[in-house]
């Protein structure tokens, strides 16, 4: 992998443009729902719990131009579409799970952490 040594703010912007796409609500879900296998649309909606269908259609429309997904249509009558991450997909998956791992692990830290910051900063507004 090709890592900056040390980060600059045109690598930090290139960065932020990536994690914007692939960190959004719905994206990390999908990819992390995919991992296992290929899902149909449907089934991928249930395990998706709360996206509709418009935003899971978008999600994986996005996800299919960056080239992290790839949608196959199945020869069934009626046709139906299969999706599944490619190597580009799979790639992503591990640190999505590292960070989903951090983000459980220090949840409640974080949660405290703003309810003393809020108290401190609401004080101060008096």
């Amino acid at each position: 992998m090709n890592m900056p040594t040390s980060p600059d703010t045109r690598s930090c912007s290139k960065v932020s443009e990536v994690f914007s796409r692939v960190g959004d609500k719905w994206s990390m879900q999908v990819v992390v729902v995919l991992q296992s296998q290929p899902q149909r649309f449907n089934d991928l909606r249930r395990q998706v719990n709360g996206v509709s269908q418009q935003m899971l259609t978008r999600t994986l429309r996005f996800l299919e131009r960056d080239g992290l997904v790839e949608r196959t249509v199945l020869g069934t009558s009626p046709p139906q579409v299969s999706y599944a991450l490619t190597p580009l997909g799979r790639s992503l998956a591990e640190p999505v799970r590292a960070l989903a791992a951090w983000a459980l692990g220090n949840l409640e830290t974080l949660q405290d952490n703003r309810r003393h910051y809020d108290a401190a900063h609401e004080e101060g507004a008096k």
